[in-house]
Order: structure tokens, then C-alpha cells, then sequence
């Protein structure tokens, strides 16, 4: 069960997926040219956060070869722009709340495969953290800011 996730917020899990030479994992969102994001996804009812992280990464990134390193001590929230508020959420969601975790990537880039589940992502990179900020879009960039300051010393 979640708990402490504030009300009108969806349960949402972040991945900072680190590889060995500091860089982090990101995706262009598909269908939506130039939206990059670092991999994330809804709680499933009955399922604990880190549960939905380990099963976020084996649909997003299409593989399980992560150890974890740390979890965020808070679940960071952002709101959603109206337009896809009502779009996708159909209002139920005033945006996320998420918890993120930092997973040190243990494979080769071959074994990433962004086609493995449903379709997320069209493309994918490994991304310095300053360009992970310039890649991201305006509305999630407070809360990458706060995951890039507490997990600052996995990638510098």
C-alpha cells in the first residue's frame, strides 16, 4: 500500500538509470518528438513502489540488469499542463507524485531494448546530467532538479 502520496496526485515511480561512466538513461517519448524524460510509470494497485520500479524498467527500458543504489526520501510532485490533464487523465489527476530510485545499469547498452512492452519510447541515449535538464520538458524539470541535487553524487 502507498501511503503519504498527496490527494489528486497518481502514484508514480522515476528511474534515474545510471551507467557506469556517470551518464543517465533517457527516452523520447513516442510519438512526441523532442520530449526526452528519464523512465517512469504508475503504481499498480496492491503494488509497492519499488515493485513498480523494477517492473517500470523491464517495460521502459526492456531489461532487469540494475542494481539498486538509493531511493528519494520524499515523492515529488509536479502538476500536469490542463491540456493533457484533461486529455490522458480526463481530470481525475491534478499531475504525479512520484518516488524515485537510482539503479546502476550492470549490462551492455544491447541489452536495452525500448521495444521489449508497450511502445514508450522511439529513441533512447545516455545523457550527462546537465543535458538531462536541457532535454526535459519545462513542467517536469522542477522535480528533475531535485532528483539530479539528492543523487548528485551517483553522476558527477
Amino acid at each position: 500500500m502507498i501511503t503519504n502520496v498527496p490527494k489528486h496526485y497518481r502514484p508514480n515511480v522515476g528511474l534515474m538509470l545510471i551507467s557506469s561512466d556517470r551518464r543517465i538513461f533517457v527516452g523520447e517519448r513516442a510519438g512526441m518528438p523532442g520530449a526526452w524524460q528519464m523512465p517512469q510509470g504508475g503504481v499498480d494497485d496492491g503494488e509497492t513502489a519499488i515493485e513498480a520500479a523494477c517492473r517500470e524498467l523491464a517495460e521502459e527500458v526492456g531489461t532487469n540488469r540494475a542494481l539498486l543504489m538509493r531511493e528519494s526520501r520524499d515523492w515529488l510532485t509536479y502538476d500536469f499542463p490542463s491540456d493533457i490533464g484533461r486529455k490522458r487523465w480526463q481530470g481525475r489527476w491534478r499531475g504525479q507524485a512520484q518516488k524515485w530510485f537510482a539503479l546502476a545499469f550492470t549490462g551492455r547498452d544491447e541489452d536495452i531494448d525500448i521495444h521489449a512492452h508497450d511502445h514508450e519510447f522511439d529513441a533512447w541515449k545516455w545523457a550527462s546530467a546537465a543535458e538531462v535538464l536541457d532535454l526535459i520538458v519545462a513542467f517536469k524539470r522542477p522535480v528533475y532538479e531535485t532528483v539530479l541535487a539528492e543523487f548528485k553524487d551517483l553522476v558527477s
